[in-house]
């Protein structure tokens, strides 16, 4: 099975300091689920890790997380799109939770529910945070430049190996020109 982890604010819909707290605020970066599609095409069962510690934070419930996340499964359906599933931390950084990235647990789970190992396996994010969960794990990190990735590409220390490209669009133009 060919399996791609992506982040989901910055990478897949535009990011906000003020977090994405409604699923009007939910929109998605121009091509990112076109590449997506392109993925589903070439075989690939998408799958989405995000820290969502709005949720902890107070500032959205549960059910408007489910709602946004409604509006981008429906929203990558029309771009001919799938998500094979979302997994997400509620939780706040102090917390302490393990499955709050940098931390490995929302990978651990994803290898666990899909029967894989994640050697190898690409993981595209825009926060350093992003790259240090899944190279735990084994993942190939990639760097987007969209969303915080600017900001983190510039702060530097990012793990061994990172890949860095403006978008999941040209993320995805490289994994499938293989």
């Amino acid at each position: 099975m060919k399996l791609i982890i992506l982040d989901r604010d910055g990478v897949i819909n535009s990011d906000s300091d003020q977090f994405i707290k409604s699923p009007a605020e939910w929109l998605p970066i121009p091509g990112s689920l076109e590449a997506i599609a392109r993925l589903n095409q070439a075989g690939y069962r998408v799958v989405v890790a995000t820290n969502q510690s709005g949720v902890g934070r107070g500032l959205f419930d549960m059910t408007t997380l489910n709602a946004i996340h409604d509006k981008m499964h429906k929203t990558a359906a029309l771009a001919g799109a799938r998500i094979d599933a979302v997994f997400f931390c509620p939780h706040t950084s102090d917390s302490h939770c393990p499955c709050r990235k940098p931390k490995p647990g929302m990978f651990e789970e994803i290898a666990t529910r899909f029967n894989v190992e994640l050697a190898g396996v690409p993981a595209v994010g825009d926060s350093l945070r992003d790259l240090q969960a899944g190279v735990s794990m084994g993942t190939k990190p990639y760097l987007v430049l969209t969303g915080k990735g600017t900001k983190t590409q510039t702060a530097g220390n990012l793990p061994e190996g990172t890949q860095v490209f403006a978008n999941l669009s040209a993320v995805v133009a490289e994994l499938l020109k293989s």
